[in-house]
């Protein structure tokens, strides 16, 4: 049976309408995800050092930041908070410029930052599946963001 120029026209535009919700989730999670994760990829000539954590609180945990090379030392710094910060930790930092905000490296910090992006890749996958009836790319895309999700919560 063909299909009528009307049923064509009703399949390209939920094709468009849902491949436009999954690009906007995965913008959205890169977007989400670079404020942190830029200053652990491009690194290079920020101030390096590693944060004791000393208190945390809801959102944030505060600490010492003793540096490695030549940028001074810091009596409190503040890191967002995640699950795997607690009193007396121990772990290297880079200083976002300008603030006394530091940001973990390394790989569990690389991980951490991009979680937001995880999480979209999961849910653009729904969308992928579901509403581009693209099977074996949706379910790439959600391995992929599940696996970074994964990797993160081990790391820390």
């Amino acid at each position: 049976m063909k299909r009528s120029s009307s049923q064509r026209a009703a399949l390209v535009g939920r094709r468009t309408a849902m491949g436009l919700v999954a690009l906007v989730l995965l913008v959205a999670g890169v977007w989400s995800s670079w404020d942190a994760a830029h200053h652990v990829v491009l690194a290079q000539g920020r101030e390096h050092g590693t944060l004791t954590v000393t208190e945390c609180g809801e959102e944030t945990c505060t600490g010492r930041y003793e540096p490695d090379a030549t940028s001074s030392a810091r009596p409190r710094v503040v890191v967002e908070r995640s699950v795997a910060a607690e009193k007396g930790d121990r772990f290297p930092v880079v200083v976002k410029p300008g603030s006394d905000v530091v940001v973990r490296t390394g790989m569990p910090g690389f991980l951490h930052a991009w979680t937001p992006l995880g999480g979209a890749m999961v849910l653009a996958g729904f969308v992928i599946g579901g509403g581009l009836r693209m099977t074996r790319t949706a379910w790439g895309v959600g391995t992929a963001g599940a696996v970074l999700l994964v990797a993160t919560f081990v790391a820390l």
